[in-house]
């Protein structure tokens, strides 16, 4: 196994548990804001460590900026939905959607970056959709039947700004903006976002000493996430290491189960097949 995989693979597992961290953050009623902000800035100062100790070229020039900032606002708002999403969602099904942003990713890239969709991609976007289909389980509840729908809905829409935060990354790439630099900024968003979202609309501030435990170890897994993904891309091709990263939504349902966040179903299992092979679809 090459060093690109060995990469891929750690940053399949910390996005794994990213997502794990933010279901278990929103089975109780606690500030979403704060967690974020809380990540951000952990992320932010392991991000500028790395930048000092490897000696990094830094600047913050307007492309860099510029894209920076939409980068890091569309982010900052992805997670954010995918926190609130997670309260009424299956780990596997909330973790599934928003990794298979790759859809629309594909779409955006056809629209605004003039690639093409090739056959492979529009069968890989026909899987994506049989795996969310196989795992949306209707949850006919009464008068609360309408809110699985309506987290599914932020779901989709946590994706869809995740796959603006890809297309916009490389668009600013294109443009030659100072990578080190976009990472400071989408860190630096995710503190001021967080923290106007609890301003916003989370009166009063419930958070507690295992809300802080379950920041710290979302801002180092995320901050993992980012760098190991980076550190594969280096090594390997992005049409190998992405889609080996990608998959840590199968990581997700594998400890959700064991950990007794929700049960393991043949739905779930054929869901995950379909997951899997739209993604690797997506990238040939």
């Amino acid at each position: 196994m090459n060093i690109a995989i060995l990469w891929a693979l750690a940053s399949l597992v910390c996005a794994g548990l990213v997502d794990l961290t933010y279901k278990r953050y929103a089975m109780r009623a606690r500030s979403r804001g704060v967690f974020l902000c809380g990540m951000g800035a952990v992320w932010l100062v392991l991000q500028s460590v790395v930048v000092l100790a490897n000696q990094q070229h830094f600047t913050l020039d307007a492309t860099t900026v510029r894209y920076g900032l939409a980068a890091g606002l569309a982010v900052t708002l992805s997670n954010l939905l995918l926190i609130e999403a997670m309260t009424h969602l299956d780990v596997s099904l909330g973790s599934t959607i928003y990794r298979l942003n790759t859809i629309a990713v594909v779409a955006l890239a056809f629209i605004f970056l003039g690639e093409t969709i090739s056959v492979f991609a529009l069968l890989g976007i026909a899987s994506g959709v049989t795996a969310v289909v196989f795992l949306y389980q209707r949850q006919d509840t009464g008068g609360m039947a309408h809110l699985p729908r309506l987290f599914l809905s932020i779901a989709i829409l946590a994706a869809l700004l995740r796959a603006t935060f890809g297309v916009v990354s490389k668009a600013a790439l294109e443009a030659n903006a100072n990578y080190p630099g976009l990472l400071i900024i989408g860190a630096t968003c995710w503190m001021v976002g967080g923290f106007a979202y609890s301003a916003w609309r989370e009166r009063p501030i419930r958070f507690d000493w295992q809300s802080a435990s379950l920041t710290l170890f979302g801002g180092l897994v995320v901050f993992g996430t980012v760098n190991t993904l980076l550190l594969a891309l280096q090594y390997g091709n992005a049409s190998v290491v992405i889609p080996v990263a990608n998959l840590g939504f199968t990581l997700a349902l594998i400890i959700g189960v064991a950990w007794g966040m929700e049960r393991l179903t043949m739905r779930k299992c054929v869901a995950m097949l379909f997951a899997v092979v739209a993604i690797f679809l997506l990238s040939v």
